[in-house]
């Protein structure tokens, strides 16, 4: 399978314009072959940890307006996993939506959020690609070993984690670093790959990211790393299968 990381630069209320990035990125990715896509964290959207501005921004799946916009970057065979603020009723969720030939096959949602006002996920849902299952855990939540091995003992071989370390500066420089890290220690407990996509830039209120993206494998071992202070794509060819741990199941979505 093979997987690409895209690390791209923020954009703010701006949902129509990260659709037109996306599907340029997206037809480039098919060109190329690309199996699975990964965006980073609230990238339709914009990221916020003011509640207000998060619901202001949120959708909910069911939205004509976010259903068209998915319909027209992710019209073709590339899985895309990209980040959203998702309205479920009165609940406001940091998801990351799966989408693929023009409709949104699925989501999750933070477990762990840190965004004011938004809900706690409870679900870990795995998907099927191909002869590979991933899963996704969203920025911090790979904090929380179980959140990952939740996913591994599902069957996937590839956990996706979206992220935003867009930081005030000594925040920036302080989680830079540990970001990576981080994704080696989930690589490590879970036996699994590991790709984060995460953005670049910087906000209004003087808050930037370094950009994280990485991908690694069930060793630990960094195979591809994003170049800092810019935009980037990180391509890997995995394995044609996942180890066999990976097919004891038959669902192609497998929701807790």
């Amino acid at each position: 399978m093979r997987i690409a990381a895209f690390q791209r630069l923020a954009l703010f209320d701006a949902a129509e314009q990260a659709a037109e990035v996306l599907a340029r990125d997206l037809a480039w990715a098919e060109a190329q072959g690309i199996d699975l896509a990964l965006f980073p964290e609230c990238y339709l959207q914009g990221h916020s940890y003011n509640e207000a501005i998060a619901r202001r921004r949120a959708l909910s799946l069911d939205d004509p307006g976010l259903n068209a916009l998915v319909a027209r970057f992710a019209a073709g065979r590339t899985t895309v996993i990209v980040g959203l603020f998702e309205r479920r009723g009165a609940a406001l969720y940091n998801s990351a939506i799966v989408a693929k030939a023009g409709r949104v096959i699925g989501a999750y949602a933070k477990a762990h959020p840190l965004e004011s006002g938004c809900t706690p996920g409870k679900d870990f849902p795995v998907w099927e690609e191909g002869r590979w299952r991933f899963g996704i855990n969203i920025c911090g939540d790979l904090r929380y070993p179980y959140t990952a091995r939740r996913l591994a003992r599902k069957g996937a071989g590839l956990i996706c984690n979206p992220i935003n370390l867009m930081l005030r500066p000594h925040k920036a420089e302080k989680w830079h670093r540990p970001g990576i890290s981080g994704l080696q220690i989930c690589a490590g407990h879970t036996g699994c790959w590991v790709m984060a996509a995460d953005v670049v830039g910087s906000n209004d209120d003087g808050w930037f990211s370094y950009g994280s993206s990485a991908i690694v494998d069930p060793n630990g071992v960094v195979v591809a790393k994003a170049k800092p202070h810019s935009e980037d794509v990180l391509v890997f060819d995995l394995p044609d299968r996942q180890p066999e741990r990976g097919f004891d199941q038959k669902a192609a979505v497998i929701a807790t």
